[in-house]
């Protein structure tokens, strides 16, 4: 895979939990993952920036114009759809009012969004995805993990989670409270 191959897969990725984070946001009234997706879109913009040099310069080299503008244009749309995520969580950071239509998607909802820190104390520090059976444990599945400003996207058994690191995972509300107290060492 090619370098602007490799940052289009990552801004794919972005945009996608931006949205995944976004909607979540709005659902539960969550100040803290609306502020992810704002801190995700600073992420789109370098992307997309790094994405137009490389083929404005892919350009330049080879000659090839039309494949650099369907190369800007394909950022372009994904930016787009970052903006849009970023939209639907600036509604919770104004404090808008939701729709009641949302309320009662909220009450029939059965899977959520959570976003927990990894403290020092829990059993989680320094052991992979698949040595601490989370998913198994807490019904929430793992979807991201933000270390320091370094993103990792759909993580594996083998992903190490270490002290500091904020896990994004899906699964049913109830799950969310054991996530919590293991993420936080409360519990083993």
């Amino acid at each position: 895979m090619n370098e602007i191959e490799t940052l289009f897969l990552e801004m794919k990725d972005t945009s996608e939990l931006m949205i995944d984070l976004a909607y979540s946001a709005l659902l539960y009234d969550s100040r803290e993952i609306a502020e992810e997706v704002f801190n995700l879109e600073e992420m789109i913009d370098e992307l997309n920036a790094n994405i137009q040099r490389k083929s404005v310069a892919s350009a330049v080299n080879d000659g090839n114009v039309e494949k650099a503008l369907v190369l800007l244009r394909l950022a372009t749309c994904i930016e787009s759809i970052a903006d849009g995520a970023m939209e639907i969580a600036d509604v919770v950071l104004r404090d808008i009012e939701p729709h009641p239509i949302l309320r009662m998607s909220v009450m029939e909802s059965d899977t959520i969004i959570a976003r927990v820190a990894v403290d020092g104390k829990s059993v989680l520090v320094d052991k992979t995805l698949g040595e601490t059976k989370l998913t198994s444990k807490t019904g929430m599945w793992v979807i991201a993990i933000r270390r320091e400003k370094s993103w990792f996207f759909g993580p594996d058994e083998n992903t190490i989670l270490k002290k500091g690191d904020i896990i994004f995972a899906r699964g049913p509300k109830e799950a969310e409270e054991d996530l919590f107290k293991i993420a936080s060492g409360r519990k083993r």
